[in-house]
């Protein structure tokens, strides 16, 4: 073993610059080989219960990935150093002393280790983000579709394509179980018991999928298809292909087909009502669809959060209403806030309102309130619906810890802020309607909920609701109602605005559809 000195200014320039750090590995390498008389070293890298190889000098023989629990012909040739993280495996073999040297590359490995973790870390994020944008638009996409055929076409290749996997299969349920709808990539079994107790293990994700599902496949992932508590199927999607080849599925890719599987459900039921509606009358068909997917959609209560109170309440004026409300969970300890209203009534109304349930479903899971969502999803209601169809839309982005919240006022009517010394604050439009004209721009704005701040959002129904003489509630009556309210709880508050637009009514039909939602800061 020769003692041999590196060339320090040489390896410090290299240290410095980010872009050289293999170049600085394999100087490493070779100053290692010299001072340990290896003819041929190969730094590797650990991933799981594997090693991946970094760099090599001196053979062309290193393989790409080394299993130490099943070693190949090519390594037992080698002997192994190990390091943290990391593994040198060297010809001739020896007994390596733990000097500078190797001390050095450890070091060095480290650092390329973690800057390679890190740009890996980078990719996932961008990935994620690119993702995420693929599964907001087939969630749009698949939404707007009624054809139970047309839609079961559509719904497999998008999720193989969204899961970059190989393999595939829909499942739809019926009287007699899950039967094979489509495949794709290869062959599936027929059909599955509704009770299979291994399906079950599996779409929980406690269990390997049954041999039959996707024979052949290596790798398999699932996702349940149900909405509201009843199973509508089931996809299966089998070896995820990369640049390193067919392999696994990652964590992430679980919640990305969960997500999928429910825009999907969504979709599968308003296309098997609309199947159903159409075997009746035009009217009783359109009525009865319509206030099943707003049954569906709108909130069957409101959300428990230490601090606040929240009510809301929606009445149509028919069976069926273009009116829709929400409360969305967000990530960071923040809650949306969602009013909106749908130009005209019945079937079309309540289509628009279902699109819109699914775009605003999908916010948690991208950038949150922002004006650039409004401006896509108007951009999605020019495309997808007729001419004479619009949505006003009161978008806000709460958070729960310091009352801040920013909102966007696409042509709604004006929420109002009631403080706890009376004073009223109107907030006003930002942008045009929803699915007005094409490049619509919209502004955020932001306000605060302070202790005893009641915040009240509301459609035009409630303000719009005419008396015999045709006179209108209006916005100061609404007002004047917050006040003599202002310390009541908010379920009694939104009992108070319908008895009051009821009362004023005075038996008149109801005009419009009416929606309240209420937000108190205790």
């Amino acid at each position: 073993m020769t003692n041999v000195t590196p060339n320090w200014d040489e390896l410090f320039a290299l240290s410095q610059r980010e872009s050289s750090d293999r170049s600085l590995i394999e100087r490493l390498l070779g100053h290692w080989s010299s001072a340990h008389g290896a003819q041929a070293v190969a730094l590797y890298h650990e991933r799981g219960a594997q090693f991946e190889r970094d760099c090599a000098i001196g053979a062309d023989d290193f393989p790409e990935i080394h299993d130490p629990t099943a070693p190949t012909a090519e390594m037992g040739k080698y002997a192994m150093l190990r390091l943290p993280g990391s593994a040198l495996f060297f010809a001739p073999a020896g007994t390596p002393l733990l000097d500078s040297s190797t001390l050095l590359l450890a070091q060095a490995a480290r650092a390329r280790r973690l800057a390679r973790q890190l740009q890996e870390q980078r990719f996932q994020a961008n990935y994620r983000g690119v993702e995420l944008e693929a599964l907001y638009d087939v969630g749009l996409k698949i939404a707007s579709t009624l054809d139970p055929d047309a839609l079961s076409e559509e719904i497999l290749p998008l999720a193989v394509s969204l899961l970059d996997a190989r393999r595939g299969a829909l499942y739809l349920s019926s009287e007699t179980g899950y039967h094979r709808a489509r495949t794709f990539g290869g062959d599936a079994a027929e059909q599955f018991a509704v009770n299979d107790a291994a399906l079950e293990r599996f779409l929980a994700g406690e269990g390997t999928a049954p041999a039959s599902l996707l024979p052949g496949a290596r790798h398999l992932l699932g996702a349940a298809i149900e909405a509201e508590g009843v199973a509508l199927g089931f996809l299966a999607v089998g070896d995820k292909e990369s640049r390193r080849g067919v392999g696994p599925f990652k964590a992430s890719d679980g919640r990305t087909l969960g997500l999928f599987a429910n825009q999907a459900a969504i979709a599968l039921q308003n296309a098997r009502l609309h199947q159903q509606a159409l075997e009746k009358e035009r009217l009783e068909r359109e009525m009865s669809l319509a206030s099943e997917i707003q049954r569906q959609i709108l909130p069957k209560g409101a959300p428990e959060v230490p601090g606040y109170d929240f009510a809301g309440w929606n009445r149509p004026a028919r069976q069926v209403g273009g009116d829709y409300y929400d409360f969305l969970r967000l990530p960071a300890g923040r809650l949306g806030l969602a009013v909106g209203d749908v130009s005209g009534k019945g079937m079309p109304a309540a289509l628009l309102v279902s699109t819109l349930h699914s775009a605003l479903r999908l916010l948690p899971e991208r950038d949150g309130i922002g004006a650039a969502f409004l401006e896509r999803l108007n951009e999605h209601f020019l495309e997808s619906s007729t001419a004479n169809k619009f949505v006003t839309l009161f978008l806000a982005e709460l958070d729960l810890e310091t009352g801040l919240f920013d909102y966007l006022n696409a042509g709604h009517n004006p929420g109002l802020l009631l403080r706890a010394n009376g004073e009223i604050e109107q907030l006003g439009a930002g942008g045009l309607p929803l699915g007005l004209l094409p490049g619509a721009r919209y502004r955020v704005q932001s306000s605060r909920l302070d202790t005893g701040d009641l915040l009240c959002l509301y459609s035009d129904g409630i303000t719009e609701c005419s008396d015999v003489q045709g006179e209108e509630f209006g916005a100061e009556r609404l007002a004047d109602l917050l006040r003599a309210h202002a310390n009541a709880p908010v379920t009694e508050v939104a009992r108070a605005i319908d008895h009051a637009c009821v009362e004023f009514a005075q038996g008149q039909p109801q005009g419009d559809d009416q929606t309240v939602l209420l937000v108190r800061r205790g």
